[in-house]
């Protein structure tokens, strides 16, 4: 018996599809989608969710040191003017090294990191930047449905009657 739905494509094109629902489910809430899909894409969105929950604490805190531009009251780099060995002048950026306490994943949660990054696409916000998904699981998520104390059902299908063009069975998919 089969295991998970086929959804009429290759191996590949379901694949893709799954990946790209489940990371529009984590970074907007809510999709709308075929029920088949709608079914497929919460089995894996909630794996990583119970995934996140179960690593979420398990990180330690240690010290770094960074070397980084130095900055002035305004935010802009220090700089300084030098002399190159042909004479000429340029500004050179002043450097300064600091500590800071940052995370450091124990070998559990970066597996799970991992396992979280293979089951979902990599997504930019409208600025241009990365959302850092992983990050948004272990933290806002993980946070939020570790305390309502339930084990599972993070999300939610409720059922939106057929499509007009094909009759396919719509559903929207929403974190609970």
């Amino acid at each position: 018996m089969a295991r998970n739905r086929k959804l009429g494509r290759t191996t590949a094109q379901r694949k893709a599809i799954l990946r790209t629902q489940v990371t529009d489910l984590l970074v907007n809430g809510k999709i709308t989608t075929t029920l088949a899909r709608a079914k497929e894409t919460q089995a894996i969105a909630n794996k990583l969710i119970a995934l996140a929950i179960k690593e979420k604490d398990n990180f330690e805190l240690v010290d770094t040191k960074i070397i980084r531009a130095k900055r002035d009251a305004n935010g802009n780099k220090v700089t300084e003017l030098v002399k190159s060995k042909n004479g000429k002048e340029y500004l050179k950026v002043v450097k300064e090294e600091v500590t800071e306490k940052r995370q450091k994943d124990m070998p559990s949660r970066l597996n799970a990191r991992r396992m979280i990054m293979n089951n979902i696409c990599k997504v930019k916000d409208e600025e241009g930047r990365n959302i850092d998904i992983p990050a948004k699981l272990f933290g806002e998520l993980a946070e939020k449905y570790s305390q309502a104390g339930n084990v599972g059902g993070y999300t939610r299908i409720i059922k939106a009657g057929p499509r007009k063009g094909d009759a396919a069975e719509v559903a929207i998919l929403k974190l609970v």
